[in-house]
């Protein structure tokens, strides 16, 4: 059994990427070739947004927005600890200071009550400009948008969406991608959209970012390939990938719906054995990931030890909050300033999650669950 199962995937379209990829060959324009314009217009008008950027990876995806919007030292970015690397590291690379928030413990989301009180905090402290939140829609369900939202005009934050885990979920009639300032997404292979390499894209209606995007992901350009008109990145998108990821795209709609039976199937079979996901009403989840909560981590232990014995893979997402890991041992922070955080990452872990587990591969998993 496969924790996420690309083969299965591949079968059915494999004589479509063939095709695609053939298409590059034969034109030869694998830098910003025609497919990149044909993603980006295609993920733009599924989103309901104006511009798609695509770029080299969601984690520059990040970044790029942030140089955009000319983060820097002395700016303070909030996010959550419950995620990972990329999230914060991003901060940290520009001289930005990443000032965590504890998330929610039925979401695992940022919590919109903690972020507004560390929002006055830091003000009220005057040390650091209050500049940006990245959320993140963790497992593929969608923050809490609308409070977020509501904060950060209050506030005048910008918010940068981190939709890495949940391209394809909405709040409504609202498709992640669409939330906040900006949004960044990931194409790694385990991602619900996801292509054979890496891969990202940035979201956004405002014509001015989306233009300063276009020039940050490549090197900074101007008019022309030697007129760099600010400091920017090797940020682009390769044609084969876009490629791959449009014949994806093809069949991603119903992809969604099949995450959705099979996440409907599981939280079915294990209700009253553990915490399953919590989905608000309104929101619909992609489902990247499929997580829960024992009771302890000893409880954990015994679960994820059942089950490799049956051969089913597991994996815990995310073993160690950001705030505890050395990368961030400078920002002075220490166990127990985020208990919700801290208390989840013992007691969670992810089961196989794929659009094409079956119900008896599910049955399997499910019985040895207790």
């Amino acid at each position: 059994m496969q924790f996420i199962d690309l083969h299965k995937q591949q079968e059915r379209i494999r004589t479509g990427v063939h095709r695609r990829i053939q298409t590059v060959m034969d034109h030869g324009k694998y830098i910003m070739g025609p497919e990149v314009q044909e993603l980006e217009k295609t993920l733009a008008e599924f989103v309901g947004i104006k511009h798609c950027v695509g770029c080299s990876s969601g984690t520059d995806a990040l970044l790029m927005t942030l140089m955009a919007w000319e983060v820097g030292p002395g700016d303070a970015v909030f996010t959550t600890p419950f995620t990972f690397i990329s999230t914060a590291e991003v901060i940290q690379l520009l001289g930005a200071t990443p000032v965590f928030v504890d998330i929610d413990e039925k979401t695992f989301n940022i919590d919109p009550v903690k972020l507004e009180k560390v929002v006055k905090n830091t003000i009220d402290a005057g040390e650091l400009n209050h500049k940006a939140v990245i959320t993140v829609d963790l497992f593929g369900l969608p923050a809490d948008y609308p409070s977020i939202e509501t904060i950060a005009k209050k506030y005048n934050l910008l918010v940068l969406e981190d939709a890495a885990q949940s391209f394809g979920a909405s709040i409504g009639m609202r498709k992640t991608g669409s939330f906040g300032d900006a949004a960044a997404t990931s194409f790694f292979p385990a991602k619900p959209l996801g292509c054979y390499g890496d891969g990202g894209a940035i979201f956004t209606d405002n014509d001015d970012l989306a233009e300063k995007l276009h020039s940050i992901r490549i090197h900074g350009k101007g008019s022309h390939k030697y007129d760099n008109i600010r400091v920017g990145i090797n940020g682009r998108l390769d044609t084969l990938q876009a490629a791959i990821l449009l014949e994806k795209f093809s069949i991603f709609p119903e992809e969604v719906d099949l995450r959705n039976n099979v996440a409907g199937l599981y939280n079915e079979k294990l209700h009253n054995k553990v915490q399953s996901p919590f989905v608000p009403d309104g929101y619909t989840s992609v489902w990247a990931i499929y997580s829960i909560l024992t009771d302890s981590e000893k409880h954990r232990t015994e679960i994820q030890e059942r089950l490799k014995g049956k051969n089913i893979p597991t994996a815990i997402y995310y073993p160690l909050p950001l705030h505890l890991q050395t990368a961030f041992m400078g920002l002075g922070f220490q166990e127990g300033d985020f208990p919700i955080s801290e208390d989840i990452s013992q007691r969670i872990f992810s089961l196989p999650m794929h659009p094409y587990l079956d119900k008896a591969d599910i049955k399997t998993i499910t019985e040895l669950i207790f």
